[in-house]
């Protein structure tokens, strides 16, 4: 009898995950192929390391000086400011650190070529054809956090490494002396060619500021631009304030900042002295401006005579005291009262007349202090130019005092804390490092090859992927190590999925050997306890198989390729006789997981 075999449903594809666990097992089956691969790399190692030769290094430190970045033009042109001033003379890539500057010393041509030329001089075989190609030899490093400089050179004779390294040192000391005084040398020329361009422009600038001062009676307070000239106007009713002090500093011909700053005074002080004038006509005889006598000036001591001889607060008084007894009509009171609108009116003529005469002074003062227009931005532009002539020239003469001093001193922007020390052992090559590194690329190279021949076995050593290809009841785990504890399982077996069946196929997947022979043995056993007439036969023959009435599968993990299990799968399926379920035989000894 045949069944047509469903084909299943497609299952929508699932993120797969790295299961640790599997792959660890996959390495454990697999030890003797990462054993080999860990040898091999140790093997490897250790050989290359034999044949690589011996790589020797001596190596000296150098503290660099603080002062040694302002030795060359640039540095000091950009540190004082000057390129600017002098048209860009010096570059703007002026502020390398000292210790950039000598680390490019130490590795360049100038340096190097000698001791190139020395070791090939003493030993040709040590130094490769081209220089290029040994300047690699020559490390220079600077100390984290300090301004120090280690020198080093490796090479495979120990007394040439060490020569070469005292060369080095020597080398090095004499061009960065020869280097120090062309550089103040030429640096002091400099600063002489550009003082005397400097020092004629700078003179010419102040002798035309100072003709132009005289000529047009100007001061050094009109060589700064005018910051507005004070405060806002303000046009209040205090006339006190104005008379008692403004109208004294117009007589007096005020010469107290500049000029831009003395006219922009003088014209708020006239707006405001016709702004008085104008209350003081608008009152008229009404009333008096309000005024206190004790402000001072002109006005004060007007309002002061005037009181001598009967002042407005008597009159203020005496009418009060005869409202207090008459009415407003009595003929006293109204003599009284045109007393006071004639001595309003004369006060306030006076106070008219006053403003008047101080409006006329403050315009002549204004005359005296205006000048034709341009001429104040023309004095501050000269007196600019002449301040930064003058400002160039200070700071030349400056700088060439400093570079003679400088050149007479007996200065080394260096200094060696530690002369040419060859190591005492080679730096090269490294045994431990090297097997180190040899083992683990074994390990790697080994793990990467267990996985891979693991994985091409094809055999099924998990449970849920044996389970997946035979999807029957699992009936059992029967340990082949201990075939004494059978029993209980064979025993349910016989009164539960293969009762009554007086012929049982035992169906055995993969390589089981012995293994399965003796399960056979024992179910037989167990089921003639029940039927003596009950047999079991062990095939792998389907057809056999499905003349039993029932039949069992048998396996085990890492016993059979999954291609095998899927086969034996489909034939079932098209066998069409049932399969009372699944019996999983262990084997410890050969690494099973279930």
């Amino acid at each position: 009898m045949t069944a047509s075999a469903e084909l299943p449903a497609q299952q929508p594809p699932q993120e797969e995950s790295i299961d640790f666990g599997k792959l660890a097992q996959a390495l454990r089956r697999q030890w003797a192929v990462v054993l080999a691969c860990a040898a091999g790399g140790l093997a490897v190692a250790g050989l290359q390391t034999a044949r690589s030769p011996r790589i020797w290094q001596a190596e000296f430190q150098i503290v660099v000086g603080e002062e040694q970045g302002g030795s060359g033009l640039a540095g000091l042109l950009s540190g004082s400011g000057l390129a600017g001033l002098l048209g860009g003379a010096a570059g703007a890539g002026s502020a390398a650190s000292s210790l950039g500057t000598e680390k490019t010393i130490l590795t360049s041509p100038s340096v190097l070529l000698p001791v190139y030329e020395y070791i090939r001089r003493r030993n040709p075989q040590a130094a490769p054809a081209s220089f290029a190609g040994w300047a690699g030899a020559v490390s220079v490093k600077v100390e984290k956090g300090t301004s120090v400089l280690m020198v080093s050179y490796q090479g495979t004779d120990p007394q040439l490494v060490l020569a070469a390294s005292q060369k080095l040192s020597e080398t090095y000391q004499s061009y960065a002396g020869r280097k120090r005084v062309g550089s103040i040398q030429a640096l002091v020329s400099y600063l002489r060619e550009q003082i005397a361009a400097v020092q004629p422009r700078a003179l010419a600038s102040r002798q035309a500021a100072e003709t132009f001062a005289n000529r047009y009676t100007l001061t050094k307070a009109d060589s700064v631009p005018s910051s507005g000239g004070g405060g806002a106007l303000s046009l209040g009713n205090d006339l006190g304030s104005l008379l008692g002090g403004a109208i004294s500093s117009v007589t007096s011909g005020s010469s107290g900042g500049s000029l831009k700053d003395q006219e922009t005074a003088l014209n708020k002080q006239i707006l405001e002295l016709r702004y008085q004038l104008a209350r003081v006509r608008r009152a008229g005889n009404r009333e008096p401006i309000q005024y206190s006598s004790n402000q001072g000036g002109v006005l004060g001591n007007l309002v002061g005579s005037l009181s001598n001889t009967g002042s407005l607060e008597e009159l203020d008084r005496l009418i009060a005291e005869r409202r207090s007894r008459l009415n407003d009509n009595d003929p006293t009171i109204t003599s009284l009262l045109r007393q006071r609108q004639v001595l309003v009116g004369s006060m306030n003529q006076q106070l008219a007349k006053e403003l008047e005469n101080a409006i006329q002074l403050a315009q002549v003062q204004l005359a005296s202090v205006q000048r034709p227009a341009g001429v104040i931005e023309r004095f501050q532009e000269l007196s600019r130019q002449a301040n930064r002539d003058e400002t160039t020239l200070a700071a030349l003469e400056n700088k060439l005092a400093e570079q003679e001093l400088e050149l007479a001193r007996d200065f080394q922007p260096w200094e060696l804390i530690s002369t040419p020390t060859l190591l005492p052992k080679p730096v090269k090559p490294l045994p431990q490092r090297n097997l180190a590194l040899g083992l683990v690329a074994g390990v790697v190279l080994g793990g990467g090859a267990a996985l891979w021949r693991d994985r091409r076995s094809g055999l099924v050593h998990h449970l849920d992927e044996l389970l997946e290809l035979l999807p029957y009841p699992l009936l059992g785990q029967l340990n082949s190590a201990h075939s004494e504890r059978w029993q209980g399982v064979l025993e349910l077996l016989a009164h539960g999925p293969l009762a009554g069946a007086p012929q049982v196929a035992v169906v055995a997947a993969g390589e089981l050997g012995e293994r399965a022979q003796h399960f056979a043995a024992e179910l037989q056993l167990t089921l003639q306890a029940s039927d003596p007439a009950a047999q079991v036969l062990l095939t792998s023959d389907l057809v056999v198989a499905g003349r039993a009435q029932s039949q069992l599968l048998v396996t085990g993990l890492g016993v059979a390729q999954s291609t095998t299990l899927q086969d034996l799968h489909k034939d079932l399926q098209l066998q069409g006789r049932p399969v009372a379920g699944l019996v999983l035989l262990s084997d410890p000894a050969a690494g099973d997981d279930a």
